[in-house]
């Protein structure tokens, strides 16, 4: 057992609800899409590594623009799944793979910017090993409780845990996660205790949703349904706006707490070396992909916002992760087993 400023903890797994996406790519035509100068890229098929198991919120992000990628460049693009130490397993076989564009490797925060610091000596570096190609969608992380729980905002919440120290339990997909880190921050910030009791798969939200546990923060697309059903109650979003899929939820700087941010992001990556033709081709056709209405308002609704954007963009944006989560992991005194 670990305990964190405040924080008891006890062991994680990412649940995820974008499922309804993998039949959405066959629904949406690329057609109207200008025309994508190829080159002789790709002239065989692509490999596109998921560092996570199948049907999680990566793979399912992954395999929607897999299946765009290979109807716009007419080449598969094929999906394989590669989990282990917290995605680092998938990471550093791509990282060694040949710089040719015919290895890619779909990847979230993790990974990127929490591992890094968590794990506290990779066989690689991800910032300099692996060249940002786009970003695919923010996740933001909503907070969650139990019916059981007399809380119907954060301010009750946060009331009610300090008046009860103790005696709640939280949880998350593991130690380091997003999910347990968010957790650690609104701890640190508001100052109330809680046991923590990080999990693996689906058990999280199993137990979350038996009452076993009273709350935890988790990606809104792996509750989203719950949440319409009214078997978990959302009481703030860990992201700086306010979520385009729960927009009656206010965010936890709303609550009074300014600069909080936490959340899942995703995106592809590529060997260092790769062509800059490679990485071009890719990230054009990821951008078009995103703004075809039916992908974007399906997106939305399950809880991942498009994101988009440059190469350079990308990079900007996995630096200042990295930086962010660095001083968090190092402060949850938190280190992989």
């Amino acid at each position: 057992m670990i305990r964190l400023l405040g924080l008891r903890i006890r062991s994680m797994a990412l649940s995820s609800g974008l499922l309804a996406l993998i039949g959405l790519a066959g629904l949406a035509s690329l057609s109207a899409l200008p025309a994508l100068a190829q080159g002789s890229y790709p002239s065989k098929p692509v490999k596109v590594v998921v560092a996570f198991t199948a049907g999680g919120t990566t793979d399912i992000l992954a395999r929607l623009v897999a299946q765009q990628l290979t109807e716009k460049l007419k080449q598969p693009f094929v999906i394989d799944n590669k989990p282990g130490a917290g995605g680092n397993l998938g990471t550093e076989l791509v990282v060694r793979a040949p710089a040719d564009g015919y290895t890619l490797l779909v990847n979230s925060v993790g990974p990127i910017a929490v591992n890094p610091t968590l794990y506290g000596k990779l066989p690689y570096n991800p910032l300099t090993d692996l060249v940002p190609v786009v970003q695919i969608a923010d996740v933001p992380n909503v907070l969650v409780v139990h019916p059981s729980v007399p809380a119907h905002n954060m301010d009750e919440l946060v009331a009610y845990a300090k008046a009860n120290p103790g005696k709640l339990n939280y949880g998350s997909t593991g130690i380091g996660t997003s999910s347990h880190l968010s957790s650690f921050m609104l701890g640190k910030r508001v100052g109330f205790e809680a046991t923590h009791i990080p999990y693996k798969g689906a058990d999280a939200l199993k137990d979350l949703l038996a009452g076993r546990i009273q709350f935890m923060f988790a990606t809104i697309p792996s509750v989203m349904q719950h949440i319409t059903a009214g078997k978990l109650r959302p009481v703030a979003v860990s992201s700086l706006k306010r979520s385009r899929a729960l927009p009656d939820v206010p965010t936890v700087v709303e609550k009074g707490f300014p600069n909080f941010e936490a959340g899942s992001w995703f995106g592809f990556f590529a060997p260092k070396g790769t062509p800059e033709a490679v990485i071009q081709a890719v990230n054009k056709t990821v951008n078009e992909m995103l703004l075809i209405p039916a992908i974007e308002q399906q997106m939305i609704a399950q809880g991942a916002d498009p994101a988009g954007g440059t190469p350079a963009q990308f990079g900007q944006f996995t630096q200042r992760e990295h930086d962010k989560w660095r001083v968090i992991v190092r402060e949850s005194g938190a280190r992989a087993e």
